[in-house]
């Protein structure tokens, strides 16, 4: 339990990092309508639109603020224009504590957490108590800085932020003129608050369906895997088995005479070769014999040609061990132009060819 609590925890800080991280970069591209509201002498306030675009825009206005509530009431254009826009408050400076603070030049980089411990010092607030700023450091002698230091107590802007809350205003800035240590006037920022986000409530919703989903999706994923896995492995199994099966089978087959590859083995051992029986007819007949057809029709060969003495041919074939029954197949003839015997003989053949064969 405790691991899931804080899982939950870094979880929800995630998101809420996640989600104002996008509401700043949202902030800095959106354009807020922008009013100003400076704090008179007397303590009312006067508002009046920073940037106006037209004469439709509300005019300036005074009021003051009784119990967090404007009086007199605002009207409702002013009410209108307040709505989601940013107000920048102008205190006046009777009402802020204001010093100039000298540092090291080398504190520069460090000045947020110098100034802090320092505000219990420099006014009569605690820092939870208080709300301060300051300006840019300014060079001084000796290797120097001097910071302009503002600061009120919380409890003088917490009307202004009350106001702001309540006509739904995006943001509200409250700030002090003050001076440097040069004479320059200065703008020094008390406080920078964003009261209504512009995009995180939205991004967290999002941040947490799409999570929600993804673990739903990874959940079905695994489960489909498992189930799927084991239908697939048990399938590769069968085939791998049947495979095995057919290769067995095959090298039996191999190895038996009524295969095909047995049949093909015992065939090519008692079948000659063209090449061989050529060879053997080259061996057999004469010089003076020429061959001008040759046909092998399974166990027998028929040899067409000319030569001088046909019937001795009969014999020669006889003789060799690789033919056998020579014989006649077609009148022997002889053209009158020519000196030569036309024959036409055929002849088994054997299946002894050698010790190569």
């Amino acid at each position: 339990m405790a691991i899931l609590a804080e899982a939950k925890r870094w979880f929800e800080q995630w998101i809420n990092a996640v989600a104002t991280a996008v509401d700043d970069l949202a902030g800095r591209f959106v354009r807020r309508r922008s009013v100003a509201l400076n704090q008179n002498a007397d303590g009312s306030f006067t508002a009046y639109l920073a940037a106006p675009k037209d004469s439709s825009d509300p005019a300036r206005l005074s009021f003051r603020l009784d119990c967090d509530a404007p009086q007199p009431p605002l009207p409702a254009d002013w009410k209108a224009a307040l709505n989601g826009s940013r107000i920048e408050v102008m205190l006046q400076p009777d009402h802020v504590v204001s010093r100039l603070l000298d540092f090291p030049s080398q504190a520069a980089d460090f000045l947020d957490g110098m100034i802090r411990a320092q505000v219990d010092r420099l006014t009569p607030w605690s820092v939870t108590n208080s709300v301060f700023g300051w300006g840019s450091p300014q060079l001084a002698a000796n290797d120097r800085i001097e910071v302009a230091f503002c600061a009120t107590s919380a409890a003088t802007v917490a009307p202004l932020i009350g106001l702001a809350k309540a006509l739904a205003c995006a943001s509200v800035a409250v700030s002090v003129p003050s001076v440097g240590s040069d004479g320059a006037p200065l703008r020094v920022t008390l406080l920078d608050r964003r009261l209504r986000a512009l995009a995180g409530r939205k991004v967290s919703l999002l941040l947490r369906v799409g999570l929600a989903s993804t673990a739903v999706a990874a959940a079905a994923a695994l489960l489909m895997n498992i189930y799927l896995g084991d239908w697939l492995q048990s399938e590769l199994d069968d085939l791998q088995h049947r495979i095995s099966q057919r290769r067995a089978a095959l090298r039996l087959d191999a190895n038996g005479d009524s295969s095909g590859l047995g049949l093909l083995a015992k065939r090519k051992q008692t079948t000659p070769s063209s090449v061989m029986l050529l060879e053997a007819l080259s061996r057999v007949l004469p010089d003076t014999t020429y061959v001008t057809e040759l046909r092998i029709e399974g166990t027998k060969v028929q040899v067409v040609g000319m030569t001088q003495d046909a019937p001795s041919l009969i014999r020669l074939l006889e003789q060799s061990p690789q033919f056998t029954r020579a014989t006649f197949f077609a009148p022997t003839t002889r053209a009158a132009n020519e000196s030569a015997e036309r024959f036409h003989v055929e002849a088994n053949i054997t299946a002894y060819f050698g010790s190569g064969s």
